[in-house]
């Protein structure tokens, strides 16, 4: 299989990046990735404020996908996610939602053996990899990797693991598509910035679909259906990803658009992925058999 090392290493998402690797429509690429300190971390004596922060959340790309154009969709297939054995988290003052609260910084580090993450003496967790970045160049000027928006980037969206679909829109020529910043653990909101964070392999299928369009990413898992916003108010990317939701049910049953919004009302669910970021992003989740039921009928 085709592979990106994470030595071809972006710090935004934007057209003028040099593709690392260009390949065909439904082509399977290994994404090699570094974690979102870009491996400056070795052990729990570093000082925090000796990090070079101008590496922080780098992702690995871009991939160049032939007749990938304007107006089109990107799917990509996550098939795989492999991590490395062991993961790194930090406590930084003034960051997250206690970091108000945090006087010193700390940092963490957490052994990872047969998928279960050390958290302590007492108390062991199974991992859930995740991908928390992966975009595509955005639309005008370059954005940040730490910055989610309607081209996907840093949305920290613990359903984009393994055996999950992300559709993006395509806003430049070849998509340019890059992933980094790898979870093995993330709660709902990230609420101290970090998750557990990873290293590791990320292995995709890129397929450019024509025959449908898209304004936000859309994911979709073996049994829902998401879709996701980023916004600097919470409400706003909550109510955009409602209303993504709302249209898709409207446009591919055939429903009224108060049936809808009492369907939704009932059947679905407003989810936060990060409250952390520069924007803030949510999810709407609605069960897949929702949409059988309708379709059947």
């Amino acid at each position: 299989m085709l592979q990106i090392s994470k030595c071809h290493s972006v710090f935004a998402l934007g057209a003028y990046e040099t593709p690392a690797l260009k390949v065909s429509s439904g082509s399977e690429v290994i994404f090699e990735t570094h974690d979102c300190f870009q491996s400056q971390i070795h052990n729990e004596h570093q000082s925090i404020d000796q990090l070079d922060w101008n590496r922080i959340n780098p992702a690995t790309g871009p991939l160049y996908i032939e007749n990938a154009k304007p107006g089109h969709v990107l799917k990509v297939e996550i098939l795989s996610i492999t991590i490395d054995q062991q993961g790194v988290m930090a406590a930084i003052p003034g960051a997250g939602l206690l970091g108000d609260s945090v006087t010193t910084s700390e940092i963490k580090i957490i052994p990872i053996k047969n998928n279960i993450a050390q958290f302590s003496e007492k108390l062991n967790l199974p991992v859930t990899p995740s991908i928390g970045v992966i975009g595509v160049a955005a639309k005008n000027e370059p954005v940040a990797c730490g910055v989610p928006g309607e081209h996907g980037g840093n949305m920290d969206n613990k359903k984009i693991r393994a055996g999950s679909t992300l559709y993006l829109p395509v806003f430049v020529e070849g998509a340019l598509l890059s992933i980094g910043d790898l979870h093995a653990l993330i709660g709902d909101g990230e609420i101290m910035v970090s998750g557990l964070e990873v290293g590791g392999r990320v292995s995709v299928r890129v397929t450019v679909e024509e025959t449908f369009s898209l304004t936000h990413p859309f994911l979709e898992d073996e049994t829902h259906y998401y879709t996701i916003a980023s916004h600097k108010d919470l409400l706003q990317a909550v109510k955009i990803s409602t209303e993504s939701m709302h249209q898709m049910l409207m446009t591919r049953t055939g429903i009224s658009f108060n049936e809808a919004g009492m369907l939704l009302s009932v059947a679905g669910n407003t989810e936060i992925c990060q409250v952390v970021d520069p924007l803030l992003t949510a999810r709407y989740a609605l069960p897949k058999k929702v949409f059988q039921s309708l379709m059947e009928s």
